[in-house]
Protein backbone atom coordinates (compact mmCIF):
# COMPACT_ATOMS: atom_id res chain seq x y z
CA UNK A 1 0.00 0.00 0.00
CA UNK A 2 1.23 3.36 -0.52
CA UNK A 3 0.65 6.07 1.51
CA UNK A 4 1.02 10.01 1.60
CA UNK A 5 1.49 11.88 4.94
CA UNK A 6 1.30 15.30 5.45
CA UNK A 7 3.05 16.68 1.53
CA UNK A 8 4.11 20.06 0.92
CA UNK A 9 5.84 21.61 -1.63
CA UNK A 10 6.97 24.95 -2.78
CA UNK A 11 7.70 26.28 -6.01
CA UNK A 12 9.31 30.10 -6.85
CA UNK A 13 8.18 30.91 -3.30
CA UNK A 14 4.80 30.18 -3.11
CA UNK A 15 2.85 27.10 -1.57
CA UNK A 16 2.05 24.13 -5.05
CA UNK A 17 1.01 21.41 -2.85
CA UNK A 18 -0.58 21.55 0.58
CA UNK A 19 -1.10 19.13 3.38
CA UNK A 20 -1.29 16.30 0.87
CA UNK A 21 -2.72 12.82 2.27
CA UNK A 22 -4.03 9.79 0.75
CA UNK A 23 -3.18 6.23 0.36
CA UNK A 24 -3.33 3.79 -2.21
CA UNK A 25 -4.61 -0.06 -1.53
CA UNK A 26 -3.44 -3.21 -3.71
CA UNK A 27 -5.66 -3.24 -6.46
CA UNK A 28 -6.66 0.49 -6.52
CA UNK A 29 -7.00 2.88 -9.07
CA UNK A 30 -7.07 6.29 -7.64
CA UNK A 31 -7.53 9.74 -10.12
CA UNK A 32 -5.81 12.53 -9.40
CA UNK A 33 -8.14 14.90 -11.09
CA UNK A 34 -7.59 18.94 -11.41
CA UNK A 35 -7.46 21.77 -14.06
CA UNK A 36 -4.01 23.19 -15.34
CA UNK A 37 -2.01 24.40 -12.53
CA UNK A 38 -3.47 22.60 -9.95
CA UNK A 39 -0.09 20.50 -8.82
CA UNK A 40 -1.31 16.75 -10.08
CA UNK A 41 1.61 16.11 -12.50
CA UNK A 42 4.44 17.52 -10.00
CA UNK A 43 2.66 15.29 -7.03
CA UNK A 44 2.89 12.15 -9.59
CA UNK A 45 6.37 13.36 -9.75
CA UNK A 46 7.37 13.28 -6.21
CA UNK A 47 5.72 10.23 -5.32
CA UNK A 48 7.84 8.86 -8.39
CA UNK A 49 10.85 10.08 -6.96
CA UNK A 50 11.34 12.74 -9.86
CA UNK A 51 10.92 15.46 -7.68
CA UNK A 52 11.69 16.42 -3.96
CA UNK A 53 9.45 17.24 -1.51
CA UNK A 54 9.67 20.08 1.31
CA UNK A 55 7.93 18.17 4.20
CA UNK A 56 5.92 14.94 4.81
CA UNK A 57 6.52 11.52 3.92
CA UNK A 58 5.60 8.92 1.32
CA UNK A 59 5.61 5.17 2.63
CA UNK A 60 5.21 1.84 0.72
CA UNK A 61 4.14 -1.06 2.76
CA UNK A 62 5.00 0.57 6.17
CA UNK A 63 8.57 1.61 4.28
CA UNK A 64 9.28 5.28 4.38
CA UNK A 65 10.60 5.75 0.52
CA UNK A 66 10.90 9.40 0.84
CA UNK A 67 14.34 9.54 0.11
CA UNK A 68 14.45 6.35 -1.97
CA UNK A 69 16.08 6.80 -5.92
CA UNK A 70 13.40 6.64 -8.40
CA UNK A 71 14.91 3.08 -9.91
CA UNK A 72 15.13 1.84 -6.39
CA UNK A 73 10.77 2.16 -5.87
CA UNK A 74 10.59 -0.44 -8.43
CA UNK A 75 6.95 2.18 -9.51
CA UNK A 76 6.25 2.24 -13.59
CA UNK A 77 5.58 5.92 -15.20
CA UNK A 78 3.61 6.22 -18.37
CA UNK A 79 3.86 9.59 -19.99
CA UNK A 80 1.93 11.50 -22.52
CA UNK A 81 4.84 11.99 -25.54
CA UNK A 82 5.15 7.15 -24.87
CA UNK A 83 8.88 8.02 -24.39
CA UNK A 84 9.83 5.06 -26.81
CA UNK A 85 13.41 4.79 -28.15
CA UNK A 86 12.63 5.18 -32.03
CA UNK A 87 16.17 3.29 -33.34
CA UNK A 88 14.51 -0.07 -31.26
CA UNK A 89 11.29 -2.36 -31.91
CA UNK A 90 8.84 -3.12 -30.36
CA UNK A 91 10.08 -5.88 -28.26
CA UNK A 92 13.35 -4.24 -27.49
CA UNK A 93 11.61 -1.20 -26.39
CA UNK A 94 9.40 -3.61 -23.94
CA UNK A 95 12.83 -5.77 -23.11
CA UNK A 96 14.45 -2.38 -22.31
CA UNK A 97 13.55 -2.10 -18.28
CA UNK A 98 14.62 -5.23 -17.72
CA UNK A 99 17.91 -5.73 -19.02
CA UNK A 100 18.38 -2.51 -16.85
CA UNK A 101 17.87 -4.94 -14.27
CA UNK A 102 20.20 -7.51 -15.16
CA UNK A 103 17.56 -10.26 -15.28
CA UNK A 104 18.35 -13.53 -17.81
CA UNK A 105 17.39 -13.69 -21.05
CA UNK A 106 14.98 -16.33 -20.64
CA UNK A 107 13.29 -14.64 -18.08
CA UNK A 108 12.95 -11.40 -20.03
CA UNK A 109 11.22 -13.20 -23.27
CA UNK A 110 8.50 -15.06 -21.16
CA UNK A 111 7.83 -11.37 -19.31
CA UNK A 112 7.87 -9.30 -22.66
CA UNK A 113 5.21 -11.92 -24.32
CA UNK A 114 3.34 -11.78 -21.53
CA UNK A 115 3.41 -7.65 -21.66
CA UNK A 116 2.80 -7.57 -25.38
CA UNK A 117 0.08 -9.89 -24.69
CA UNK A 118 -1.63 -8.30 -21.77
CA UNK A 119 -1.66 -5.08 -24.20
CA UNK A 120 -2.63 -7.30 -27.49
CA UNK A 121 0.13 -6.17 -29.02
CA UNK A 122 1.37 -10.05 -29.87
CA UNK A 123 2.99 -10.54 -33.02
CA UNK A 124 4.46 -7.25 -33.09
CA UNK A 125 7.93 -8.10 -31.61
CA UNK A 126 9.73 -7.01 -34.73
CA UNK A 127 7.35 -3.56 -35.54
CA UNK A 128 9.46 -0.38 -35.59
CA UNK A 129 7.97 2.20 -32.90
CA UNK A 130 7.99 4.60 -35.63
CA UNK A 131 5.82 2.56 -38.10
CA UNK A 132 2.68 2.14 -35.22
CA UNK A 133 -0.09 4.34 -35.01
CA UNK A 134 -0.42 6.94 -32.00
CA UNK A 135 -2.43 4.38 -30.06
CA UNK A 136 0.00 1.10 -30.44
CA UNK A 137 2.57 3.39 -29.04
CA UNK A 138 1.26 4.33 -26.01
CA UNK A 139 -0.03 0.31 -25.90
CA UNK A 140 4.07 -0.35 -26.33
CA UNK A 141 4.77 2.24 -23.04
CA UNK A 142 2.45 0.05 -20.86
CA UNK A 143 3.80 -2.80 -21.88
CA UNK A 144 7.19 -1.73 -20.96
CA UNK A 145 6.16 -0.63 -17.63
CA UNK A 146 3.69 -3.88 -17.53
CA UNK A 147 6.85 -6.37 -18.00
CA UNK A 148 9.20 -4.96 -14.95
CA UNK A 149 5.85 -5.87 -12.57
CA UNK A 150 6.06 -2.61 -11.06
CA UNK A 151 4.59 -2.62 -7.10
CA UNK A 152 2.40 0.65 -8.31
CA UNK A 153 1.52 2.35 -11.68
CA UNK A 154 1.81 5.76 -12.36
CA UNK A 155 0.17 7.17 -15.45
CA UNK A 156 0.59 11.27 -16.47
CA UNK A 157 -1.99 12.29 -18.87
CA UNK A 158 -1.47 8.61 -20.77
CA UNK A 159 -3.99 9.54 -22.96
CA UNK A 160 -3.97 13.60 -23.77
CA UNK A 161 -2.24 12.75 -27.57
CA UNK A 162 -5.16 10.21 -28.73
CA UNK A 163 -8.42 11.00 -30.55
CA UNK A 164 -11.65 10.12 -28.78
CA UNK A 165 -12.28 6.69 -30.55
CA UNK A 166 -8.57 5.37 -29.70
CA UNK A 167 -9.03 7.36 -26.32
CA UNK A 168 -12.09 5.54 -25.10
CA UNK A 169 -10.92 1.87 -26.48
CA UNK A 170 -7.66 2.05 -24.63
CA UNK A 171 -9.27 3.39 -21.29
CA UNK A 172 -11.40 0.52 -21.74
CA UNK A 173 -8.27 -2.11 -22.37
CA UNK A 174 -6.52 -0.03 -19.36
CA UNK A 175 -9.76 -0.60 -16.78
CA UNK A 176 -9.70 -4.35 -17.57
CA UNK A 177 -5.80 -4.77 -17.33
CA UNK A 178 -5.42 -3.03 -14.26
CA UNK A 179 -8.49 -4.68 -12.99
CA UNK A 180 -6.62 -8.31 -14.17
CA UNK A 181 -3.11 -7.56 -12.95
CA UNK A 182 -4.42 -5.73 -9.28
CA UNK A 183 -1.28 -3.69 -9.64
CA UNK A 184 -2.11 0.11 -7.16
CA UNK A 185 -2.03 2.70 -9.70
CA UNK A 186 -2.31 6.53 -9.62
CA UNK A 187 -4.23 8.09 -13.08
CA UNK A 188 -3.48 11.69 -13.29
CA UNK A 189 -6.05 13.44 -15.93
CA UNK A 190 -7.82 16.57 -16.08
CA UNK A 191 -10.64 15.00 -18.41
CA UNK A 192 -13.20 14.21 -16.20
CA UNK A 193 -14.78 11.42 -18.45
CA UNK A 194 -11.31 9.69 -18.36
CA UNK A 195 -11.46 9.90 -14.51
CA UNK A 196 -15.14 8.76 -14.26
CA UNK A 197 -14.02 5.66 -16.15
CA UNK A 198 -10.75 4.41 -14.93
CA UNK A 199 -11.20 5.34 -11.08
CA UNK A 200 -12.20 3.54 -8.09
CA UNK A 201 -11.53 6.87 -6.32
CA UNK A 202 -11.65 9.92 -7.26
CA UNK A 203 -9.24 13.15 -5.47
CA UNK A 204 -9.95 16.62 -6.69
CA UNK A 205 -7.18 19.08 -6.14
CA UNK A 206 -7.54 22.63 -6.62
CA UNK A 207 -4.84 25.13 -5.70
CA UNK A 208 -2.50 22.55 -4.55
CA UNK A 209 -5.35 20.62 -1.82
CA UNK A 210 -7.33 17.84 -1.97
CA UNK A 211 -10.69 19.61 -1.59
CA UNK A 212 -12.89 16.39 -2.77
CA UNK A 213 -11.82 12.37 -1.65
CA UNK A 214 -14.69 9.90 -3.10
CA UNK A 215 -15.49 6.66 -5.49
CA UNK A 216 -17.02 8.45 -8.80
CA UNK A 217 -20.63 7.78 -7.36
CA UNK A 218 -20.04 9.75 -4.12
CA UNK A 219 -18.17 12.61 -6.15
CA UNK A 220 -20.94 13.00 -8.20
CA UNK A 221 -24.08 12.75 -6.20
CA UNK A 222 -22.68 14.86 -4.06
CA UNK A 223 -19.96 17.58 -4.58
CA UNK A 224 -19.68 18.94 -1.33
CA UNK A 225 -18.84 22.76 -2.49
CA UNK A 226 -19.27 24.73 -5.64
CA UNK A 227 -16.27 24.54 -7.31
CA UNK A 228 -16.53 20.73 -7.24
CA UNK A 229 -19.85 21.32 -9.05
CA UNK A 230 -18.73 23.55 -11.46
CA UNK A 231 -15.53 21.94 -12.61
CA UNK A 232 -17.33 18.71 -13.00
CA UNK A 233 -19.91 20.69 -14.83
CA UNK A 234 -22.81 19.03 -12.89
CA UNK A 235 -25.64 21.65 -13.75
CA UNK A 236 -26.46 25.51 -13.22
CA UNK A 237 -24.84 27.29 -10.74
CA UNK A 238 -26.40 30.14 -9.20
CA UNK A 239 -26.65 32.52 -6.20
CA UNK A 240 -28.83 32.21 -3.40
CA UNK A 241 -30.04 34.24 -0.49
CA UNK A 242 -31.28 32.51 2.88
CA UNK A 243 -35.14 33.98 3.59
CA UNK A 244 -36.10 31.29 5.92
CA UNK A 245 -35.10 27.99 6.93
CA UNK A 246 -34.71 26.35 3.54
CA UNK A 247 -35.41 28.68 1.67
CA UNK A 248 -33.24 31.01 -0.52
CA UNK A 249 -34.49 34.15 -3.00
CA UNK A 250 -32.22 33.74 -6.42
CA UNK A 251 -32.99 35.74 -9.44
CA UNK A 252 -35.04 33.18 -10.56
CA UNK A 253 -37.10 32.64 -8.24
CA UNK A 254 -37.66 31.72 -4.50
CA UNK A 255 -36.74 27.90 -4.03
CA UNK A 256 -37.45 24.93 -0.96
CA UNK A 257 -33.92 23.32 -0.60
CA UNK A 258 -33.51 21.10 2.22
CA UNK A 259 -30.07 22.31 3.93
CA UNK A 260 -28.02 21.02 6.65
CA UNK A 261 -25.79 24.11 6.49
CA UNK A 262 -26.40 26.53 9.23
CA UNK A 263 -27.00 29.27 7.78
CA UNK A 264 -28.03 32.48 9.48
CA UNK A 265 -30.16 35.17 7.73
CA UNK A 266 -29.59 36.72 4.36
CA UNK A 267 -26.15 34.84 4.14
CA UNK A 268 -25.39 34.52 0.72
CA UNK A 269 -25.05 30.30 -0.79
CA UNK A 270 -24.44 28.82 -3.96
CA UNK A 271 -27.30 26.14 -5.42
CA UNK A 272 -26.77 23.87 -7.61
CA UNK A 273 -29.68 23.01 -10.13
CA UNK A 274 -29.13 19.86 -11.32
CA UNK A 275 -30.46 19.58 -15.46
CA UNK A 276 -32.02 16.34 -15.26
CA UNK A 277 -35.96 16.57 -14.73
CA UNK A 278 -37.07 15.11 -11.41
CA UNK A 279 -40.74 14.76 -11.35
CA UNK A 280 -41.35 14.57 -7.45
CA UNK A 281 -39.31 17.48 -6.70
CA UNK A 282 -41.10 20.37 -5.42
CA UNK A 283 -38.62 23.53 -7.54
CA UNK A 284 -38.66 24.14 -10.94
CA UNK A 285 -37.26 26.91 -12.99
CA UNK A 286 -38.97 28.42 -15.77
CA UNK A 287 -37.82 30.00 -19.20
CA UNK A 288 -38.42 30.64 -22.99
CA UNK A 289 -36.41 27.69 -24.94
CA UNK A 290 -33.84 29.59 -26.86
CA UNK A 291 -31.38 26.23 -28.07
CA UNK A 292 -31.80 22.79 -28.05
CA UNK A 293 -28.46 20.48 -29.22
CA UNK A 294 -29.01 16.78 -29.44
CA UNK A 295 -26.60 14.88 -27.33
CA UNK A 296 -26.01 11.42 -28.04
CA UNK A 297 -29.46 10.29 -26.13
CA UNK A 298 -30.70 13.71 -24.59
CA UNK A 299 -31.56 16.98 -25.50
CA UNK A 300 -29.87 20.17 -23.99
CA UNK A 301 -32.50 22.73 -23.72
CA UNK A 302 -31.71 26.35 -23.09
CA UNK A 303 -33.66 28.86 -21.57
CA UNK A 304 -33.53 33.12 -22.74
CA UNK A 305 -32.56 32.79 -18.44
CA UNK A 306 -29.13 31.10 -19.23
CA UNK A 307 -30.42 27.68 -17.25
CA UNK A 308 -30.56 24.95 -19.38
CA UNK A 309 -31.85 20.95 -18.58
CA UNK A 310 -31.73 17.83 -20.38
CA UNK A 311 -34.92 16.35 -21.98
CA UNK A 312 -35.24 12.94 -23.39
CA UNK A 313 -37.53 14.97 -26.11
CA UNK A 314 -36.83 17.92 -28.16
CA UNK A 315 -39.44 21.26 -27.34
CA UNK A 316 -39.58 23.85 -30.05
CA UNK A 317 -37.41 27.30 -29.59
CA UNK A 318 -39.63 29.88 -28.18
CA UNK A 319 -41.95 27.87 -26.37
CA UNK A 320 -42.52 28.33 -22.41
CA UNK A 321 -41.17 25.31 -19.94
CA UNK A 322 -41.37 24.55 -16.80
CA UNK A 323 -39.56 21.78 -15.43
CA UNK A 324 -39.23 20.22 -11.82
CA UNK A 325 -35.64 19.55 -10.84
CA UNK A 326 -33.05 18.98 -8.12
CA UNK A 327 -31.65 21.66 -6.13
CA UNK A 328 -28.60 21.26 -3.36
CA UNK A 329 -27.18 24.07 -1.61
CA UNK A 330 -23.06 24.04 -1.72
CA UNK A 331 -20.40 26.26 0.31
Amino acid sequence: MLEVRSLFKMYENKLLLKDISFNVVVGETICLLGASGSGKSTLLRIIAGLESLDSGHILFNRQDITSTPPHLRDFGLVFQDYALFPHLNVNENVAFGLKMRRIGQTEISEQVAAALELVSLTGFEDRKVTDLSGGEQQRVALARVLAIRPRLLMFDEPLGALDRTLREGLLNELRAILHQTEIPAIYVTHDQEEAFAIADRILILHRGEIIRDGTPTDVWEDPQSAYVAEFLGLGNMIDGEVIAKDKFQTEYGIFTVKCLHNHSGEEKAKLLVRPLMAVNEVNAIRGVVTDVIFQQDRFKVTFDNGLYVYLGEAPQIGSQLSVPVKIECLI
